[in-house]
């Protein structure tokens, strides 16, 4: 079985013009076969949907086909869930007729088992001149190609593109993704990785030029030797950020019975970061934190970030914010004096603090119905020159309290200094809330409207605070990079 070794070899699984469901039902309509069949019709897929059933003649207003062998066109993409022990002859019976057979079910080397089932299945796709993505996970979620395997997923092409080996994971991902803001190129399950390995999906994102940022779930260190190499040769030509599964003895027993992964050597992927720039995170919140900051904004590689602004209200929160980004390898430090000197000129009211952290009381920012903000950051870029700046919201001290429209003049003034320095320091938002619901419904609105104008939004300064550390890491990796 040949390799995939090129963009054109990807392109009919991402964006398949035809696609087989095997294992649709004419009774359980809440079968997964089922399920993603309606899920990709109301999700906009256009090309041709063939169910598989040997014994129906027709499955949600479909006509079925009895085998992979029987549909009018060639498959590109086939979605399995049936019993696993059905599978291996099912896929030999196609004929060369099948391009990917991404199959979910389980119950195959993840468990003892399973285990000589998982490689007749191999066998069996390669008798059937197909590639094989799986067996246990969940599918694909391609908006290019109208593909989902989940409930929610936005419709736009984004520029994140993940590999996940946890089907269960790759959801989440998704779902928090999209409610923080993150745009997708692609994500794939791929579970066992019996064939298809994440390497070769990460050489398909590197190739892509939708795709911007990669992201990886991984619990195995099946193909490691050719992912490393992969990641060495591409030295942080795009940003890639991986999330580890099984880096202790617990972990490893865990994703020893999940996938029937052997997770490796926790320091070898500690080495793998530190030869190629790949970002190592440690939580799947660090993980989608990580990938929107590198969505939103260009990695300034000829001056890596250090020094960092924090603007907002909440002496508390700076407070703990300075020692948090310490911690990380990030400078909260006062400015020099001539930037104090400009900011004390503006006299601002009592209570606020001028030396960074800028600690501005709501009655200070509600200057001018929010427009001092542009006074007080145009100093700051101006002199203060900072490669980073945070600004921190608590919500609950604006709404209700001010007018509505301070908190927009307040984004609209750091936009327009943004715009006025451009490329001097990455601008990102922290905006607080303690969960009412009319702080989270604003919180979403102003959420919206940052991310359209290229501002990444968290919900806490930690959140901030590893995000831009990676986004450090890998500004230092390429700088260090280019001077040898």
């Amino acid at each position: 079985m040949n390799k995939i070794n090129n963009l054109q070899d990807f392109t009919p699984f991402f964006e398949p013009q035809t696609v087989a469901v095997v294992g649709v039902s004419t009774r359980n309509t809440h079968a997964l076969p089922n399920v993603f069949m309606r899920r990709i019709r109301d999700y906009g897929f256009t090309g041709d949907i063939y169910p598989i059933n040997p014994t129906a003649d027709e499955v949600e207003g479909f006509r079925c086909y009895k085998s992979l062998a029987d549909t009018p066109k060639p498959v590109d993409y086939a979605y399995i869930g049936v019993g696993g022990a059905q599978i291996p002859a099912m896929l030999a019976a196609a004929k060369g007729r099948t391009r990917f057979a991404h199959v979910v079910s389980s119950g195959f080397a993840e468990v003892d088992e399973g285990k000589a089932l998982q490689e007749e299945l191999v066998a069996a796709a390669r008798a059937g001149g197909m590639r094989l993505v799986g067996p246990n996970c969940m599918g694909l979620y391609s908006p290019r190609g109208r593909i989902t395997f989940a409930e929610v997923g936005s419709r736009e092409l984004g520029h994140v593109g993940v590999v996940s080996q946890s089907g269960g994971l790759g959801t989440d991902i998704i779902r928090r993704g999209r409610n923080r803001g993150v745009k997708f190129s692609a994500l794939v399950t791929a579970g066992n990785c019996a064939d298809v390995t994440p390497s070769e999906f990460v050489e398909y994102y590197f190739a892509d030029e939708h795709t911007h940022v990669i992201g990886l779930y991984l619990e195995t260190a099946k193909d490691g030797r050719r992912l490393f190499e992969l990641l060495r040769e591409r030295k942080a030509s795009k940003p890639v950020v991986i999330l580890k599964g099984g880096r202790t003895q617990q972990g490893l027993a865990a994703a020893a019975s999940h996938t029937g992964s052997l997770a490796g050597d926790d320091r070898v992927w500690v080495a793998l970061s530190r030869q190629t720039g790949v970002v190592i995170v440690d939580t799947l919140d660090q993980f989608v934190d990580t990938l929107l900051l590198f969505q939103s904004v260009k990695p300034n590689t000829a001056q890596p970030t250090k020094r960092v602004t924090l603007f907002g209200n909440g002496g508390g929160t700076s407070v703990l914010a300075t020692d948090y980004f310490a911690r990380l390898g990030l400078d909260v430090t006062p400015f020099e004096q001539k930037a104090i000197d400009e900011l004390a000129a503006l006299q601002l009211p009592p209570g606020t603090s001028i030396t960074n952290p800028v600690d501005c009381p709501v009655g200070t920012l509600s200057q001018d119905e929010g427009r001092v903000a542009e006074k007080i950051l145009d100093i700051i870029f101006s002199s203060g020159k900072p490669d980073a700046l945070v600004m921190h919201l608590n919500l609950s001290a604006f709404v209700g309290r001010v007018k509505p429209e301070v908190l927009d003049n307040l984004m609209a003034a750091a936009l327009r200094v943004r715009d006025k320095y451009p490329g001097q320091a990455h601008f990102m938002l922290a905006l607080r809330s303690d969960g009412e619901p009319n702080l989270e419904e604003r919180k979403r609105e102003f959420r919206v409207k940052a991310l359209a104008n290229g501002v990444p939004v968290y919900d806490e300064m930690t959140n901030v605070g590893h995000a831009l550390a990676a986004l450090a890491a890998h500004e230092r990796f390429v700088s260090s990079r280019a001077q040898h």
